[in-house]
């Protein structure tokens, strides 16, 4: 019924830390104008994040009109059919509180398999690049 919105919710507070560390890393990038390779090379963290939020988002968009395909969102309010009855309104929060939260946590688990990955691959090719420095 509103699953949907724990993933929401979650990618809005990606979105808000993303834009916070994103301010940050611009203004570390323009006061320090030395740039090595070890530091392009690495995918700054902001943009892993952005990896998180644009996952958040793009299931909640899915979930969503899933929802309103089977007709549990209306376009007046309350909006979730569920939210006008209160005893609809407990199964709701219920759902909200289990499925909800446990596909949050399951794309998390997905984006944090995704950071380890790129960062084993940024290691390699570090590694790589120093060995072929070397060489020369």
């Amino acid at each position: 019924m509103a699953c949907f919105v724990v993933p929401a919710a979650e990618a809005i507070v990606a979105v808000g830390v993303l834009h916070s560390r994103a301010k940050k890393a611009e203004t570390i990038k323009f006061s320090n104008s030395e740039t090595t390779f070890e530091n392009e090379a690495k995918t700054p963290f902001y943009k892993k994040l952005k990896w998180l939020a644009n996952l958040l988002w793009g299931g909640s968009f899915l979930l969503a009109f899933e929802h309103l395909w089977h007709g549990e969102i209306v376009p007046y309010f309350p909006f979730l059919t569920a939210a006008a009855n209160p005893s609809d309104a407990t199964q709701m929060l219920h759902e909200m509180a289990t499925v909800g939260v446990m596909m949050a946590v399951a794309v998390t688990v997905v984006w944090l398999l995704m950071v380890a990955v790129s960062t084993v691959i940024e290691k390699q090719s570090l590694k790589t690049a120093k060995s072929a420095k070397e060489e020369i």
